[in-house]
């Protein structure tokens, strides 16, 4: 099963992380110096929020985390029927997590990245 995936830069972690608790009225299942995360199944959703030195506050990236490689594969395969340039990026790290995942490019075939100075919201699918 499918679960929709989406990253905020924030100003004030622990003021966020006590707004999204009440929000969604649960804790983090992930809390670290600089980034917390909650895993919901009501709405079914990797949310995640960290704080960037540099960065503007706002959604950093949106993504489809996938179960398995066939759900994987089927997302790739309707991204590159969405004639879009993607670029696969094999065992990437990103929200303290190593995957799989392909993101959206830009015309020129530049992929967003969460390290680059330059980075714009970006979607991407991964693999859990």
């Amino acid at each position: 099963m499918k679960r929709l995936h989406v990253h905020v830069h924030v100003d004030d972690l622990g003021r966020s992380i006590r707004f999204y608790s009440t929000l969604f009225a649960a804790e983090p299942s992930v809390v670290k110096d600089d980034y917390a995360k909650w895993m919901l199944e009501d709405p079914r959703v990797n949310f995640a929020i960290s704080k960037h030195a540099g960065t503007s506050t706002g959604i950093s990236h949106l993504g489809i985390q996938t179960e398995d490689e066939t759900e994987l594969a089927e997302i790739y395969d309707r991204l590159a029927r969405a004639e879009r340039p993607t670029v696969e990026e094999k065992g990437a790290t990103c929200c303290y997590a190593n995957s799989d995942k392909q993101w959206i490019a830009d015309p020129q075939g530049v992929p967003w990245r969460p390290s680059s100075p330059m980075a714009r919201p970006r979607s991407m699918a991964k693999a859990r």
